[in-house]
């Protein structure tokens, strides 16, 4: 579920808003930012975070329940973003997850934060 729009590296680019399949998110132009309008409705189907270019999103992929998520725990653990660099979408990434063989993403992130 979104958890997390950080206002200080989102660069109002509209792209969370635009590919959101559930229409989740609101723009609120005087602020310049996007706004999680309906969490309720959030599939975690993690599109906002991979298409963010600024790494301004945090998915959690808890989808049932909400989580908390401090912008500052989240950076320093290198989760801002994270998904966008699994998928291999990060400037730099040498690989992705599928050429990896590895666990699942969504696994390991569940077995490392279990009991938050």
């Amino acid at each position: 579920m979104i958890e997390l729009i950080s206002a200080e590296r989102c660069v109002g680019c509209q792209l969370c808003v635009r590919v959101c399949p559930t229409n989740v998110f609101d723009f609120d132009r005087t602020a310049k930012l996007p706004v999680t309008a309906r969490q309720e409705d959030c599939q975690t189907c993690f599109m906002c975070e991979a298409y963010c270019p600024a790494d301004a999103l945090y998915v959690a992929p808890q989808a049932e329940r909400r989580v908390e998520a401090e912008e500052a725990e989240l950076a320093s653990a290198g989760l801002l973003g994270s998904w966008r660099s699994e998928i291999g979408w990060s400037p730099g990434v040498p690989d992705t997850m599928a050429e990896r063989d590895t666990t699942p993403w969504f696994e390991e992130f569940t077995l490392r934060h279990r009991g938050r």
